[in-house]
């Protein structure tokens, strides 16, 4: 379409968005030659971004919702069959229909250990079109659950918007990409832009073309410190987002709570950062430490679940805190790899690099299976705003700051619940912070009763006020036990 004729089209677009919706045949009659209905279809869902236009079944165009988003979440049960058959046809395309199989199948398995290797081990990975494909079969249906959740939290606040857009940095294969586009459902307007170097931008580029007409995506190739969200995004407000995304990718960042500070600047007034990591240890604590260098040295306020319910007080403790949910249905591509049959020297792909305990082991033992739903994460931002507004009263209620002052003492305590339960058949036994604490709290219930009870109803992340709890030093764990017994009350307030 000629641009004179593309202007008319955008031109009819604003003038009847706000009348009636917008059919390609009747603005057709509008434009100069009446060019075919379909190019004028094709003009606006590209120019839907900047008219704030989504497309319905029957063609038509009509406004995008605006303000917060209104989702149902019931949890997350499997990643659709449309990106596991994506991920299918991708594997085919690659290695034919038998690649769970022989030499294909050995060489993806003997990936998918190293990589895991390697990142446990704190090396860095390349991320080549086998890694790929090995990363997706392997961790898409968790990372795709994570993320939803996380995405599902925001929504529960009003912190969602119904049609955003999004920055994605070290996007991957896209798990957390698919799980906002499919929570915010079809009738949103989805901007969204990710920034991934490496091969897992062919397969994300694939996912996102199962995703529909009212999202729109574009894929930049750059590295997340060569990226300028400023200058080289496209769009109308190339310079500000809605929502920044960094999922399982800060560890692998030289200089993360630097890269993070400069994408804060790209974030709208009211926007949010989503940063997600895997549970283990390391890689959680680790994003513990990022989130207090943003907080300190660029200003940023923890939103969730992390809040600081002092005013001006940071935590030091070392914070292994996670979230657990439902494990998600093991996909077929999962079962297939595992069960594949061995080639004659599966041991021969293994790289030499790769640790003692990676060789290959029986078909169908359960080593490729990933479906637990388990991850860290952060929700930063720049207004000062958090989801706990409580602040607990300093003349009635002890800080964690000072609990060398009070071990051996029965207070009253308010905090966040960071974990599940972390026992092992003994006392129960929870993670809790206020925000002040200089070593890790954890919460023993040593009785239940009906007055101490919220303590192990209460979800990850919400708040909880303690009466006459008693503090003292565990030497073994250097951390604190918050002893809840028959004398102590325990009330949810958030």
């Amino acid at each position: 379409m000629r641009p004179d004729q593309r202007e008319q089209v955008r031109h009819n677009a604003r003038y009847l968005r706000e009348v009636r919706p917008l059919d390609p045949a009747e603005i057709s009659d509008y434009v100069e030659g009446q060019p075919h209905p379909g190019a004028v279809a094709q003009v606006l869902r590209e120019e839907a971004p900047d008219l704030r236009l989504v497309q319905r079944d029957d063609g038509t165009f009509v406004p995008a919702p605006e303000g917060p988003a209104d989702v149902t979440h019931d949890g997350v049960d499997a990643v659709p069959r449309r990106y596991v058959r994506a991920l299918e046809d991708a594997l085919v395309d690659r290695f034919g229909s038998g690649w769970p199989d022989g030499e294909s199948g050995d060489r993806l398995r003997a990936r998918v250990r190293e990589v895991k290797a390697r990142y446990h081990r704190g090396l860095d990975v390349e991320y080549d079109g086998l890694t790929a494909l090995g990363y997706a079969v392997y961790h898409l249906p968790a990372t795709y659950a994570a993320a939803r959740y996380v995405f599902a939290e925001l929504a529960r606040d009003g912190q969602l918007p119904a049609s955003p857009r999004v920055l994605d940095v070290g996007a991957g294969v896209g798990g957390p990409a698919l799980g906002l586009c499919d929570l915010l459902g079809e009738e949103s307007l989805i901007e969204y832009h990710a920034v991934e170097p490496s091969a897992a931008a062919d397969l994300l580029e694939r996912f996102l073309a199962e995703t529909g007409p009212n999202v729109h995506p574009s894929v930049y190739r750059s590295t997340a410190e060569a990226f300028d969200p400023r200058i080289d995004a496209d769009g109308p407000g190339s310079d500000s987002y809605d929502i920044v995304v960094f999922a399982n990718v800060l560890s692998e960042l030289d200089a993360p709570e630097a890269v993070v500070g400069r994408y804060l600047n790209a974030l709208a007034a009211d926007g949010s950062v989503v940063a997600l990591a895997p549970a283990d240890r390391n890689t959680a604590t680790g994003l513990r430490e990022i989130e207090r260098a943003v907080e300190r040295e660029h200003g940023a306020t923890v939103y969730a679940p992390t809040v600081r319910l002092w005013p001006g007080e940071r935590p030091a403790g070392e914070c292994w805190s996670f979230d657990v949910r439902p494990d998600v249905d093991v996909p077929a591509v999962q079962r297939c790899l595992d069960e594949g049959a061995r080639g004659p020297d599966p041991a021969a792909y293994e790289r030499r690099d790769s640790p003692p305990g990676t060789q290959d082991r029986s078909p169908g033992d359960g080593e490729f299976v990933n479906a637990d739903v388990k991850y860290a994460f952060g929700l930063w931002r720049t207004d000062g705003h958090c989801r706990v507004e409580f602040r607990p009263d300093p003349d009635r209620t002890a800080r964690m700051a000072d609990a060398d002052s009070f071990v051996t003492e029965r207070v009253d305590l308010a905090a966040i619940k960071l974990s599940h339960d972390l026992s092992e058949g003994d006392n129960p036994l929870f993670l809790v912070g206020d925000g002040s604490e200089q070593a890790d709290h954890f919460a023993v219930l040593t009785r239940e009763s009906g007055l101490n009870r919220d303590l192990a109803a209460a979800d990850y992340g919400a708040t909880l006020r303690f009466e006459n709890a008693l503090v003292l030093w565990n030497d073994d764990e250097a951390a604190y036990n918050v002893v809840v017994d028959g004398e102590t009350v325990v009330d949810r307030v958030h």
